[in-house]
């Protein structure tokens, strides 16, 4: 059938979409020729084996047509983020790293800290990880060239950074905007290696000390050990303007990716990122500058698509493949720490575990196909009161907590947890046409905590959706299928039940979560809404203060006309009211 159908297809670029028997999406890939490009992947020809794997499970395919090869590489670069497919690579960090941020277009910019890179018009350095703080940097900055951190300049009066040197006070008018324009300058060359602080710094430094003042000495001290770090990371004979992100491969037993990134000459830290049994394309490069800057990409080879990359980054960055010399030098250093992880890290073993889970859940619990999206469903209440619901994703095995959803109980009474949890996941089914990609894509399996009775209450309202469902009983870890009276037992080691328990476990974190906020929500509206005089600003003032009502019930008179708005008239209502 997937063969005539490939025989059907157009002959113009595009990107496909493979699905499994479930209907979720397994791969996205784009194509310059569709027809010639999907065909290929249902010839008889010899394939790699995650290939070979990833067509065994192809049930169909849906394409869509663009008008070019670069609008098909750009249109597949999101839709890989969208749906996040098992069988594509994404270049995921641990977490966003940081930015120093000045916004040029505001008359007196200010210094920030920053973890999103966005498409405006403000100046973005870093990213700063791996020992080099981009706070420590921008104290450094501050105590170097006072300009101001903080983003408001309607102020009747100078903060205390002012008093302490580390401001210029341009909000109260205490410096031009010429002499604060040459701050930035100064700021934005150090940032970019142009300038030496540590005379500056020295200079200060030694006059504490002459002045007896060792506290404010030793603030400087360890500046200038900041800077030090720096220097010590300095490339020889790279100039200072280079700000570089080196990418580095080995196809090994992992194949990795490696990035080293150099700002202003200096080598600030690396990343990795193992692809398994995957080759590096021009979509993994492409996502990852979604949310980084850098000014120069320097590739180990000619990848596939790399003319698409630089076209799709709009020469924004420049994008080269050395051939010798220092930077080519830098490539083989990249390639050489990928070859290191490979040989060392253990992440693979992490990687075919996890896999080999889900496909001991597939056949240990009989499953109509790998459960590569699983969603775990738990209720949360005390004695019938604010009644929630959670919905938690697992994806490939791992959280996606992007995916999680949760919902008020609207329709039943009383403590009934099985009809709660039919109407979650029934209001959750009703969805799956919807735009919230959560909703829209089809889980392979549902995973309900509980036992016999949670599994029968919820078994037939999943199953005519043609999903796989299952229970898992926290006391033995006992995991209930439809339609057997014995419940299958996992070892505590395996992959499979690890990969059960800590869906159910984040289930009841993330349902016990919002059904706290809930009920907080709640008491504090019913207890201080009804107190004269008190609006929304002085409730939120009064909770942002005291954190609780109860606190406020114990706080003293004098305490709560600390609250700005709250005299003594109102601090004894408050007190005569919650009191009562």
């Amino acid at each position: 059938m997937l063969k005539d159908k490939c025989k059907t297809l157009p002959t113009t670029s595009g990107v496909y979409i493979m699905k499994d028997s479930v209907g979720n999406i397994i791969y996205i890939g784009k194509a310059k020729n569709l027809k010639n490009r999907v065909s290929q992947y249902f010839n008889n020809t010899q394939k790699h084996s995650k290939v070979a794997n990833m067509v065994s499970h192809i049930s169909d395919f849906e394409y869509i047509l663009t008008p070019s090869e670069l609008d098909a590489f750009m249109l597949e670069s999101n839709l890989v983020k969208k749906y996040m497919p098992y069988y594509n690579i994404l270049l995921k960090d641990d977490k966003a790293f940081a930015y120093i941020k000045i916004d040029l277009s505001k008359d007196y910019p200010y210094i920030e800290v920053t973890r999103k890179v966005k498409k405006d018009k403000a100046k973005y350095f870093g990213p700063y990880f791996n020992g080099i703080n981009a706070k420590d940097l921008v104290k450094l900055i501050q105590y170097v060239y006072p300009i101001r951190s903080c983003k408001n300049l309607k102020v009747k009066r100078e903060c205390l950074n002012y008093h302490l040197g580390l401001c210029s006070a341009p909000c109260t008018n205490k410096i031009t905007k010429n002499e604060y324009d040459k701050l930035i300058k100064n700021v934005i060359d150090f940032l970019k290696g142009k300038v030496n602080v540590s005379s500056i710094l020295e200079s200060k430094m030694q006059g504490c000390i002459a002045s007896e003042n060792y506290e404010q000495a030793i603030v400087y001290r360890d500046l200038l050990n900041i800077v030090s770090k720096l220097k010590e990371r300095a490339i020889d004979r790279l100039p200072t303007t280079a700000n570089l992100d080196v990418w580095g491969y080995y196809n090994g037993v992992v194949n990795y990716l490696v990035l080293l990134v150099i700002r202003a000459g200096k080598m600030i830290g690396y990343k990795k990122f193992s692809l398994n049994e995957h080759e590096v394309d021009g979509s993994m490069i492409l996502q990852y500058y979604e949310n980084n800057v850098a000014e120069e990409i320097l590739l180990p080879y000619e990848i596939e698509d790399s003319v698409l990359i630089q076209k799709a980054l709009n020469n924004k960055y420049i994008v080269n493949i050395p051939q010798k010399g220092l930077k080519r030098k830098l490539v083989l250093q990249a390639n050489s720490n990928a070859k290191e992880l490979s040989e060392k890290d253990k992440s693979i073993q992490k990687q075919d575990n996890t896999m080999q889970g889900l496909e001991q859940l597939k056949q240990r619990l009989n499953l109509s196909s790998i459960p590569y999206r699983i969603e775990g469903y738990d209720i949360s209440h005390i004695s019938g009161t604010d009644k929630v619901a959670s919905m938690v994703v697992a994806i490939n095995g791992e959280k996606a907590p992007k995916m999680y959803r949760k919902f008020k109980i609207k329709t039943v009474e009383g403590v009934d947890d099985f009809a709660c949890l039919y109407e979650a996941i029934n209001r959750r089914l009703q969805r799956l046409n919807d735009k919230d990609v959560s909703f829209s894509d089809k889980p392979n399996l549902i995973l309900i905590d509980g036992g016999k009775g949670q599994l029968s209450t919820c078994y037939e309202l999943i199953n005519k959706y043609g999903i796989d469902v299952i229970s898992l009983a926290k006391r033995e870890e006992e995991v209930f299928v439809p339609g057997s009276p014995i419940s299958v037992i996992f070892k505590r080691s395996d992959k499979a039940l690890k990969i059960l328990q800590n869906l159910r476990d984040e289930a009841h974190r993330f349902a016990i979560t919002f059904h706290r906020s809930l009920r907080g929500k709640r008491q504090t509206k019913s207890q201080l809404d009804n107190i004269k005089g008190i609006g929304e600003k002085k409730k939120k003032a009064l909770i942002d203060k005291f954190k609780s009502v109860n606190n406020i019930k114990q706080a003293t008179i004098d305490d709560l006309m600390l609250v700005k708005g709250i005299d003594i008239n109102l601090a004894k209502s408050i007190l005569n009211e919650l009191n009562k």
